[in-house]
């Protein structure tokens, strides 16, 4: 008898068990809209691009902050206005980089697809050095020390990296290699080309009828709900020259129901997609708050005696660089990259970790061209104010 009152217990816990590791197995990637407000006949607002007016906001609370400490010879007033040059260094480098790193046709680099971020493809390492070109200018301009000028850019860079790296994982791109369940936070994405192929979503159309479709796929949205935001197309699903005749129209209307809609849904086809590295997190994670953490406590523990000018800003390149280095080990490579280099670059290493490694390089420069470790200058007077003490 007590053998037959165990055995049902026994037997409960361990179906608790098998559920609890197929759940850790299983998660599941959440789908949600990378347009926060689709504003139509207008440009819309997303995630990706919300994200990086966070990361300016709070960059720019960093400075000021920083400039109230003195930590940098510049006025509270002043210092927002660095934000300025590093908007137009991050877009303008990080297109340009994406360009010259990740566009093997370089079609990018042509004035008329160049203007066109918001369909995407901004380099991080582009965007690096085009906050050093801008930060230069900065201080030639208003004769400071550019050494000390980079270590601000340093210390409040971490949050919009987090911030950027959310978005990716929002949009579903720069996901990480093929894995298996349970391992790390291994999940299936929409937009793997394997899942794109079974729900007959076309590389061909816009970006937004892909997305559009995938939330139809999860039951985020339903058909009608999305059947007139998407693009007119022909029989093969080629997209369509504006303007478009009633017959065209049609012709479209019966694409979209017969080829596309029967194939949308998720819950059919996720068993055939491989599982993948969230790469994106890891970035975020390690890039953005690993990174960030070290340099607040390295900026914490030396704020009444600062290290050396330009060290704040080689422990970011050092710390930037090892993370990515590393991760770049379970995220996908760039498919153009990939094909054209399927066996990496100089000793097998991925774009990423060949830009990284000269962020090494710089870093190593930095640490030791770097000589003079003085204390903060107090801010410089607005003209037309008082005494020092009013901009502290």
């Amino acid at each position: 008898m007590r053998g037959d009152s165990v055995a049902p217990a026994t037997a409960e816990r361990t179906v608790e068990l098998d559920a609890g590791r197929a759940s850790l197995q299983s998660m599941e990637f959440p789908a949600w809209d990378p347009v926060l407000l689709d504003i139509p006949g207008a440009i819309d607002i997303r995630w990706y691009g919300l994200m990086y007016v966070v990361g300016f906001v709070v960059g720019q609370l960093i400075l000021v902050r920083l400039a109230r400490a003195r930590f940098w010879p510049v006025s509270v007033q002043q210092a927002p206005d660095l934000i300025v040059w590093l908007v137009l260094g991050v877009m303008l480098g990080g297109r340009l980089g994406f360009a010259l790193f990740y566009d093997p046709d370089h079609e990018l680099i042509l004035p008329w697809n160049f203007i066109k971020v918001w369909k995407g493809g901004l380099s991080f390492h582009g965007g690096l050095a085009g906050v050093v070109v801008a930060s230069w200018l900065f201080t030639r301009k208003h004769k400071l020390p550019w050494p000390r000028v980079a270590d601000v850019c340093a210390l409040a860079v971490t949050p919009g990296i987090f911030a950027v790296r959310c978005a990716n994982f929002v949009n579903g791109e720069l996901y990480g290699r093929i894995t298996q369940a349970g391992v790390g936070w291994a999940m299936r994405f929409p937009t793997d080309p394997v899942a794109e192929r079974l729900m007959h979503l076309s590389p061909d159309w816009s970006m937004r009828d892909r997305e559009l479709c995938i939330q139809v796929a999860y039951h985020h949205r339903t058909w009608d709900s999305i059947q007139s935001g998407l693009s007119p197309v022909d029989e093969r699903g080629a997209l369509l020259k504006e303007p478009v005749d009633d017959h065209m129209l049609e012709v479209s209307r019966r694409y979209w129901e017969t080829k596309v809609r029967p194939f949308l849904d998720w819950d059919a086809v996720k068993d055939h997609v491989p599982f993948r590295h969230p790469s994106q997190l890891y970035e975020g994670i390690g890039e953005g708050l690993v990174v960030g953490l070290v340099l607040f406590a390295l900026y914490w523990f030396t704020r009444r005696r600062p290290l050396r000018r330009g060290w704040y800003a080689a422990v970011f390149l050092l710390g930037y660089a090892v993370v990515r280095f590393s991760l770049e080990f379970v995220r996908e490579p760039d498919a153009p990259l990939q094909a054209t280099h399927p066996n990496g670059y100089l000793f097998g290493m991925t774009m990423g970790q060949m830009l990284s490694t000269g962020m090494v390089v710089g870093a190593v420069l930095i640490l030791l061209l770097s000589r003079q470790r003085d204390p903060p200058a107090a801010p410089l007077a607005v003209p037309g104010e008082g005494h020092p003490e009013a901009n502290v």
